[in-house]
């Protein structure tokens, strides 16, 4: 069964995924038996480029991909440098994952609160600093150039890419290189600057292009922040295929496979930046600067993120407070009464939603848990080379949901396959999947084995040693990646909608159908709904370790 382990996580990873993006090419090409049109050509991509707006769909998706990550890897790596070994890094490392469970949407529509021209922002500085009694005629929201959206992305990547970080970090004996630097006469953020990150970026480069693909292919945070006229090239996709005129699915396939054209720009083009700033940077760093400006960078590092995740915090705070807000003025700072009613309105209709949304989560977090525990025992076992599986697992991440995802659902249609919550959970698990493996795999390397040689000393089965002494170790990482999976999950709107044909009611999906209306009460109860669960779920993911191991204080904690 472990041997097998390995290879069932390429199949579920990378099957789906080829067979998703090989189902829209023929219908992009005018290629749809089904429909009776069985003359393949260009007809549909002429059809294409002719939509209005084509052009700057395409022009937002690509900056989001470009743009988004490089504004978050700049604050992650500035961040770092600024805090390398001092007890801000410590912190961050406790609200690093926490910050990841909130769902895109939630992040997005708490953020929409925030700075729109009637947010809590504005309010905070009127009348007594804006002069405005009224909410200003400001298009700060789905503004035409995405800035809104890109904000929304990067406050929700940032945690992503420092997670990672901080997961690769170990292995890079950061201290000892910060250490050498430093008896050269390198302050702090040079010491890093200079000797870690040039390290650490090659590690995040395939996290950075998950970011990417993601960025330039999101749907829920361009329908709550993107522009609508145009909206990127995702919304429109969603659009025709959800469209009751079957033919615009061809449309939606070569619209498709536009966007992993789109998606593959961006890394291209990152890769050509990265080619071209590199001699750049190694010349920079062959000067040896070791003072200058070190305290402006130590400010911004420090400064930004600090306040782009304290923006992510107070963004949830106005959750809190739409979620039980009566009437609420322009420009007062608080609702002049609190009610339950927006709960109210929405109880009658959340018991559905939110036991799929339960349901979803947690099958795909046992399932995809058990596959990945098995894959790595049986890598333990074998010694074999860490990285091997890294391709796979970062296939769903890399390919623009929307892409092989409207593929999929193709091909499900055309063999009969009925939406629900079956196929529904299977979709989840590939993109729950990645982030348990990569929440996972570096404690369970980590772990020392002469605990397993010490009980294989004393006669124990190879089976009995991972039921009684990994296991147990490994306990506080399996309750993290539990929770990060679960958070996955719940935040999962494109993979519910497409492959559930809309049948299947989740938090995020009703979250997210509410976003075009005004009803900022009833939205915000979903929003806070979707973000509830995930923090439960960490909380039960930290205490579950120190209720169990509360008489032995160093288990508590072991490997997280």
């Amino acid at each position: 069964m472990l041997r097998a382990a390995p290879a069932l996580m390429v199949i579920l990873l990378v099957i789906p995924v080829l067979l998703g993006l090989a189902a829209v090419v023929l219908p992009a090409f005018g290629y749809l038996p089904v429909l009776g049109l069985t003359d393949p050509g260009l007809a549909v991509w002429r059809e294409l480029l002719e939509v209005p707006g084509i052009g700057h769909s395409v022009a937002l998706s690509l900056a989001a991909g470009v743009i988004t990550p490089l504004l978050a890897l700049l604050l992650v790596m500035l961040f770092l440098a600024a805090v390398s070994g001092t007890r801000w890094a410590r912190i961050m490392r406790q609200l690093v994952a926490p910050l990841l469970a909130v769902p895109h949407a939630a992040a997005a529509f708490g953020l929409a609160f925030l700075i729109a021209p009637s947010g809590l922002a504005l309010r905070l500085i009127s009348p007594e600093l804006s002069g405005w009694q009224r909410p200003p005629d400001l298009l700060i929201l789905n503004d035409p150039l995405g800035l809104s959206m890109m904000a929304g992305l990067v406050l929700k990547e940032i945690p992503f890419l420092l997670l990672m970080a901080l997961a690769v970090l170990p292995q890079l004996h950061a201290d000892q290189r910060v250490a050498m630097a430093r008896t050269l006469g390198y302050r702090p953020v040079y010491a890093w600057l200079w000797a870690v990150a040039p390290a650490l970026y090659p590690l995040l480069r395939l996290p950075l292009f998950a970011v990417i693909a993601f960025a330039s292919a999101t749907v829920d945070v361009a329908l709550i922040l993107g522009p609508s006229l145009p909206p990127p090239l995702s919304v429109r996709i969603v659009g025709w295929f959800a469209d009751p005129d079957l033919t615009t699915r061809m449309l939606a396939s070569a619209a498709a496979l536009l966007q992993l054209t789109v998606t593959l720009s961006a890394i291209a083009i990152w890769l050509i930046a990265e080619r071209l700033l590199t001699p750049l940077l190694r010349q920079l760093s062959l000067r040896g600067i070791r003072r200058r400006g070190q305290a402006t960078i130590n400010f911004i590092g420090r400064s930004t993120l600090i306040v782009t995740l304290g923006t992510l915090m107070l963004s949830l705070m106005v959750l809190c407070l739409q979620a039980f807000a009566g009437p609420w003025r322009f420009p007062d700072n608080l609702p002049t009464a609190w009610t339950i009613q927006h709960w109210q309105s929405v109880g009658s209709v959340l018991s559905t939603p939110l036991g799929n949304t339960l349901l979803l989560g947690l099958t795909s977090v046992l399932f995809t848990v058990a596959l990945v525990l098995a894959a790595l025992e049986y890598e333990s076992r074998r010694g074999l080379a860490p990285q091997r599986l890294l391709w796979a697992i970062y296939i769903p991440l890399l390919v623009p949901q929307v892409a092989f995802l409207y593929g999929l659902t193709l091909l499900l249609e055309q063999l009969r396959w009925q939406p629900g919550l079956l196929v529904v959970g299977f979709s989840h698990c590939l993109f729950v999947l990645p982030y348990v493996y990569l929440t996972l795999a570096d404690p369970y390397r980590r772990l020392d084995p002469r605990w397993q040689q010490l009980a294989a000393a004393l006669g124990a089965s190879p089976m009995r040693v991972w039921w009684r002494i990994k296991l147990p170790l490994l306990l506080a990482p399996i309750a993290t990646a539990c929770a990060v999976g679960f958070a996955v999950s719940i935040g999962q709107y494109l993979a519910t909608l497409l492959t559930g044909a809309g049948r299947v009611s989740t938090l995020t999906t009703e979250a997210v159908a509410l976003a075009s209306g005004g009803t900022r009460g009833p939205i915000a109860v979903w929003a806070l709904m979707q973000t509830i669960l995930p923090m439960l779920g960490f909380a039960l993911a930290l205490a579950l370790p120190r209720i169990i191991w509360r008489h032995r204080q160093a288990m508590r904690g072991s490997l997280t």
